[in-house]
């Protein structure tokens, strides 16, 4: 008895987040057959995984209930599909949405759109390679499976590998270590419980402040500062988004044409040209406003002026530092010398995060001036011969950003050559969405785009509704595949080098140029243009696949 064959596709994607589910969308319009691989067991991509305290809305002790966990940081109705048929019969209940409420999200879309019926869930990609001899993709799978397909479309998005420390000891230790993207889906018990929280990033954040609601102890290990914004959430009623959803259809157009795609952006003058009475009444409007509108709907020179930024920085560390009671945790939290530019890495939306150090069981440790030595079977050990007992340690150290994702898939370009070596020395590719080697490869929200200066969505709209544009042009010309030019790709480098150097990123050891991951070669990985201009680079390639081969 022969062997069965191997399942074919028109297109095979990877994740069935907010990129995977548009991308399928699109081209299941165009008449295309699609497969989706998710190792998840449901939609959402990274808001499956991310379940983390607050995230969902279940309890964390028996008497109180998650707000202000993981969620949104893009205010409603910023963070969406723009179709109509998709917003038309939808409401949010807060202006920036739980976890448990985008899932919910996730199954009104598949409602909508039949997404289900292309997903298979709890299949894990591990390899891929274009065969140049049939023109076609070959996708192997965890459970032993090679599935072929004309185009393959990676949309595992930028936080798909966690990024663990190599801390000595933590074997050892008798309680419990979590990663916040490995969190128990249905949660964990912080009552009473002496808790250690290592980073200060988004999840971080937002980790900390929902322990403290209970813990007998909330421990948070910094090494650097989050320049957080105030979030101001609010309840929102289905009366309220209704009476707005005339203004839609332009809202969303607005939108990208913003620079993060946001409702936000740039105000069109320097902070130079302002007095400092003006200059401080427009920083208190953003700063009432919430959201990231300080970070990124200010003074245009905001990332182009040191002494712009600086203004910025003051203006936030006076407002922050006035909500710190204790002067030894006020100059951890909010210091007066800043460590970084304003910005140059990624803010979170707080909404009690500083008052929580206003409790007494609730402290900060500085790991600047010191380390942690190694976590022993009850808790952390610090270099300075300190010790912190703890029953529960969070690693909120974030992930092996942009890149992480697709270099673990196990993917080979045509002459064999694993692209986690290929990428080893530097990120190559041509508008941060293919590569030389990987004929009729897309990936999405990846390295090389706007995807950490953009709002999701609205990024993936872009590049979704680009690539469906190409596959589409691509067969009314009859064309097999199509592969960048190396020296296409060499170019898009440059300019993603030269559009940021212009700028105060450089100054920042962040993720956005792989700082945090030891050993990572530290280089821009995004797009800082805006997206409005990514937009036009997409679309002048696409008038003619300007440096790609074609055949």
């Amino acid at each position: 008895m022969g062997s069965m064959p191997s399942p074919h596709y028109d297109a095979v994607i990877v994740g069935a987040g907010f990129s995977g589910v548009y991308v399928l969308h699109g081209l299941r319009k165009i008449g295309l057959k699609c497969r989706v691989y998710e190792a998840a067991s449901d939609l959402g991509g990274v808001w499956y995984w991310n379940a983390y305290p607050g995230s969902d809305g279940l309890s964390i002790s028996p008497r109180i209930t998650m707000s202000v966990g993981a969620r949104l940081d893009s205010e409603v109705p910023v963070y969406e599909y723009s179709e109509p048929e998709v917003w038309t019969d939808w409401t949010w209940t807060e202006k920036y949405p739980t976890r448990e409420e985008i899932r919910k999200y996730f199954d009104h879309v598949d409602r909508v759109w039949d997404i289900k019926k292309d997903v298979e869930f709890n299949v894990r990609v591990v390899g891929g390679q274009f065969d140049t001899n049939e023109n076609v993709w070959k996708v192997e799978t965890e459970d032993g499976r090679t599935t072929t397909c004309q185009f393959f479309i990676p949309a595992a998005g930028f936080a798909a590998k966690d990024y663990v420390p190599d801390f000595k000891g933590a074997d050892s230790f008798k309680g419990a270590i979590y990663h916040s993207s490995r969190w128990p889906q249905g949660g964990i018990y912080t009552e009473g419980k002496r808790v250690g929280v290592i980073g200060t990033g988004a999840t971080g954040v937002q980790i900390a402040q929902e322990c403290a609601k209970d813990a007998a102890s909330v421990i948070v290990f910094q090494r650097t500062p989050n320049l957080a914004l105030p979030m101001r959430q609010r309840k929102l009623t289905p009366e309220e988004q209704d009476g707005r959803k005339a203004t839609y259809p332009g809202f969303f157009q607005n939108r990208l044409a913003t620079f993060g795609g946001m409702k936000y952006t740039f105000l069109a003058k320097n902070t130079a040209e302002a007095t400092p009475s003006e200059r401080e009444a427009f920083f208190e409007q953003l700063w009432e406003n919430g959201g990231f509108g300080f970070w990124l709907g200010g003074y245009s020179d905001l990332f182009f002026d040191q002494k712009a930024n600086r203004h910025a920085y003051d203006f936030w560390a006076k407002k922050t530092r006035e909500r710190i009671k204790d002067p030894r945790k006020r100059d951890i939290l909010a210091p007066l010398e800043p460590f970084h530019p304003f910005g140059t890495k990624r803010p979170s939306l707080e909404q009690n995060y500083y008052e929580i150090f206003n409790e007494s069981h609730v402290d900060v440790i500085d790991l600047r001036e010191r380390s942690i030595e190694k976590v022993t079977p009850n808790g952390i050990l610090i270099s300075d011969g300190s010790f912190y007992a703890l029953d529960i340690i969070a690693f909120a150290t974030g992930y092996d950003a942009l890149t992480g994702g697709m270099v673990k898939m196990g993917l080979l370009d045509i002459r064999g050559k694993p692209l986690a070596e290929d990428w080893e020395n530097g990120v190559v590719s041509y508008l941060g969405m293919c590569h030389h080697g990987y004929p009729n490869m897309f990936y999405m929200y990846g390295p090389q785009a706007p995807t950490a200066f953009a709002n999701g969505p609205s990024c993936v709209e872009v590049q979704g509704r680009w690539i469906v544009d190409v596959i589409q042009k691509m067969r009314e010309q009859g064309l097999k595949y199509i592969e960048p030019e190396p020296e296409a790709e060499a170019e898009w480098k440059a300019k993603i080098n030269t559009l940021s150097d212009m700028t105060l990123l450089p100054l920042a050891d962040s993720w956005y140029v792989g700082a945090n991951i030891p050993g990572k070669k530290r280089e821009q990985l995004n797009w800082t243009g805006g997206l409005p201009a990514y937009r036009e680079e997409c679309a002048d390639v696409l008038k003619s696949f300007k440096g790609f081969i074609t055949a």
